[in-house]
């Protein structure tokens, strides 16, 4: 009798993708809720494509498959909603989505290390963290900072592996000073020949003395070549040990990954006291065969600093490291720089902003490729080649359209003039209005003859006939608000 044998495929799951989306106050009004509806961070249109797209499409091209999307839980809903729908499932098809929500309210933040903490019993391997707002050039594959996490955890028992870019400086003629809200210069210490980092500085270590930085004497004689850079930007992208979530729960103080964790994650591989008391939790015994030796003979391996280089004279006990121990603990560093390609995190109003001009100006006239929605651009509309028309949005005649992205199911009248916005769905902007440099949130209504410059809205604001403002933030509270106190008083003055 013959027996046909049918080969078993064994999938390993080598890494988890964690991606954090929080509320993103920083990107006030433009985050806040639109009535009671919510304006999720995660799902902001970069030329009409929410952000979260960007990172995803980034761990898809890297063979990642299994995601763990994290997300406040008003937010689930509507970020739910996006995942499944035909969009998302088409563009996204390898992979496989574990949508979980956190309590949080936009005045009461949840930090970064305690969602880890919280959500720890669904990570069982070694795995990665990604912002929701990191946008990744194509000239920067996630397989990158991954092999180079591969071969240090295998080589020399690294427990991470970070990523940092440099980003160029904005044009300050582009917004106004209230947009200029960037995250503070942060100094970083690394050795670039080998690619690791060792020291992060942190607000605390800032405040204390902004003039002077404290580097362990370890550190120096055994990296002597390091750098100091201020213009270097954490991407908040880190690979990492299943075993660091372990140390991060007896690290119960810590709050946020990059400006405590992080840090903190440096100093093992280079201070003796802390190798002794976490070093059997970083890396713990095992019987799995090490791939040491082959990769120090591989010709394409640079090699890297060994835990049995003879110590200096001048070592205390305290600063060295124990020959019996062969694991590293380093957590690596790469650095992407701004020639080779531009990558932001869409964090701030400012680098929102210059992404949706950064992919403009990588776009050729981009407009709906439907004949319906082509119907409703009138012919004697004027559009720029660098500028985007969103799917059934109608333009009314002599408009002009130059450098701006248009959204989804909006309303353009006539003898409108856009320069240099970004336009979300669902606008409406009336005849004669002129709008340079602004940002309008979903569903804002924009007058006759209306003037906005360098301005921001809430999602559902309306900005009245004839209204001029220039380097506004315009929230729906400051014309709602007066209007209820006027409403109530009536009331009360009528009972009276």
């Amino acid at each position: 009798m013959d027996f046909e044998e049918t080969p078993s495929k064994i999938t390993t799951k080598e890494f988890l993708a964690v991606v954090l989306a929080g509320f993103g106050n920083e990107l006030a009004p433009l985050t806040s809720n639109n009535g009671d509806e919510p304006c999720p961070k995660a799902l902001l249109p970069i030329v009409n494509k929410p952000m979260l797209d960007y990172p995803l499409a980034w761990l898809e091209a890297s063979g990642i498959r299994d995601v763990l999307l994290i997300c406040p839980a008003p937010h689930r809903a509507s970020v739910l909603h996006y995942i499944n729908s035909d969009s998302s499932a088409s563009s996204f098809p390898s992979l496989r989505i574990d949508l979980q929500a956190f309590d949080e309210s936009e005045n009461l933040t949840v930090g970064t290390c305690q969602l880890l903490r919280h959500f720890a019993h669904r990570i069982d391997q070694d795995f990665i963290i990604v912002p929701c707002d990191f946008i990744p050039p194509p000239s920067l594959p996630l397989s990158r900072v991954l092999n180079k996490f591969r071969t240090e955890a295998t080589y020399d028992g690294a427990i991470a592996t970070t990523l940092f870019f440099e980003q160029p400086k904005p044009d300050k003629t582009s917004t106004p000073e209230e947009w200029r809200s960037g995250p503070a210069s942060t100094s970083v210490v690394w050795d670039e020949k080998s690619g690791t980092l060792l020291h992060v500085d942190t607000p605390d270590e800032i405040d204390d003395d902004p003039e002077e930085m404290a580097l362990n004497m370890s550190l120096l004689r055994r990296y002597p070549r390091s750098k100091l850079s201020a213009n270097l930007q954490d991407a908040h992208v880190y690979v990492c040990r299943r075993t660091v979530l372990d140390v991060l729960k007896e690290k119960p103080r810590f709050d946020s990954i990059r400006e405590e964790f992080i840090p903190w994650l440096c100093t093992p591989q280079y201070n003796s006291r802390k190798r002794s008391k976490y070093g059997h939790i970083l890396n713990p015994l095992h019987n799995l065969p090490s791939q040491r030796l082959a990769l120090e003979h591989c010709t394409l391996h640079t090699g890297l600093p060994s835990a049995y280089e003879p110590q200096s004279a001048l070592s205390s006990p305290m600063d060295e490291v124990a020959p019996t121990e062969t694991s590293s603990l380093r957590v690596g560093v790469v650095v992407h720089r701004a020639s080779a390609g531009y990558t932001a995190r869409a964090n701030t109003l400012q680098t929102y902003l210059e992404l949706n001009r950064h992919f403009l100006s990588q776009t050729t006239y981009a407009l709906p490729i439907d004949s319906e929605s082509r119907s409703l651009i009138d012919p004697k509309a004027q559009i720029t080649s660098d500028s985007m028309v969103g799917h059934t949005t109608k333009v009314g005649e002599r408009t002009n359209i130059k450098k701006s992205v248009i959204g989804k199911h909006c309303v353009i009248g006539k003898y409108v003039r856009i320069v240099g916005c970004v336009i979300l769905d669902h606008c409406v902007i009336s005849d004669g209005a002129k709008l340079d440099g602004c940002i309008l949130g979903t569903n804002t209504t924009v007058g006759v003859k209306s003037e906005l410059s360098k301005c921001i809205t809430q999602a559902g604001y309306e900005v009245g006939d004839g209204e001029n403002y220039k380097n506004e933030r315009l929230d729906v509270s400051d014309w709602a608000a007066p209007q209820h106190d006027d409403d109530t008083s009536t009331e009360e003055s009528d009972e009276e």
